[in-house]
């Protein structure tokens, strides 16, 4: 994949949120937690996995997992039945918990400083729970589009593309011949950009990049990225040239 050293033009951004914008390991950890007690009380207490022990387990083990439902069963331990169990009740559990969840440094000037750009979320979480935090830091105007899970179909989540086509649809009325950077921070994130791409076609462009604030080691993944950068500043100064 090709490594853009220079600033490209660009129609838009979207990103991703949690380990990107949000770092919300604490409040994915105290969410799992309650889970387990509920569908796998066996990995509570004593039992806890040691992906859940801290904040810096958490991040080694959310890296090195393709998928959520990875995580969950090599890094959690979970069964397949108590996979299944837990995913529907992610949502009630998130909007109650009361944790907080920040913005990683640099990222609110970063979002300020493209704010000449169409920007947008396309994220695995919430809907409801990605726009409460963006409010809460006073960020959410500066945002044309947010689709989390709730608006899309299971079979359409990410690394499936279509969270970010109709991100794209929101902000454009022609979403052809554009070109996009695509920001996260996961393996997902990659192929989430990729997949954009091969279904945009040719007359589009789809730049797939990784921030590695959150403790991602892209070197390490099977699919590549385009562009790698240690935080959201250098993103602004790349696209900002």
């Amino acid at each position: 994949m090709p490594q853009y050293k220079k600033p490209v033009k660009v129609d838009a951004v979207l990103w991703d949120f949690d380990g990107t914008l949000a770092d919300s390991a604490a409040k994915n950890i105290a969410i799992t937690k309650q889970i387990l007690g509920k569908v796998a009380p066996r990995l509570t207490g004593d039992g806890l996995p040691r992906s859940l022990a801290s904040q810096a387990d958490y991040h080694i083990a959310n890296h090195a997992a393709d998928h959520w439902r990875d995580l969950y069963r090599d890094f959690f331990g979970m069964t397949g039945t108590e996979i299944e169990s837990a995913g529907p009740l992610w949502e009630t559990h998130q909007m109650l918990d009361k944790t907080t969840v920040t913005l990683f440094d640099g990222v609110k000037e970063t979002i300020d400083r493209l704010s000449h750009l169409p920007q947008g979320i396309c994220s695995a979480n919430s809907t409801s729970n990605i726009r409460q935090v963006l409010s809460q830091h006073g960020i959410i105007s500066s945002f044309q589009s947010v689709i989390g899970y709730e608006d899309l179909p299971h079979h359409h989540q990410k690394p499936a593309p279509e969270g970010g086509l109709r991100c794209l649809q929101e902000i454009f009325e022609n979403t052809s011949g554009k070109t996009i950077i695509y920001v996260g921070d996961h393996i997902a994130d990659v192929l989430f950009a990729r997949g954009m791409g091969e279904r945009l076609g040719t007359s589009n462009t789809v730049i797939s990049v990784v921030v590695t604030h959150s403790g991602a080691n892209p070197g390490q993944w099977r699919e590549q990225p385009d562009k790698v950068v240690d935080d959201p500043a250098a993103l602004a100064e790349w696209i900002n040239g």
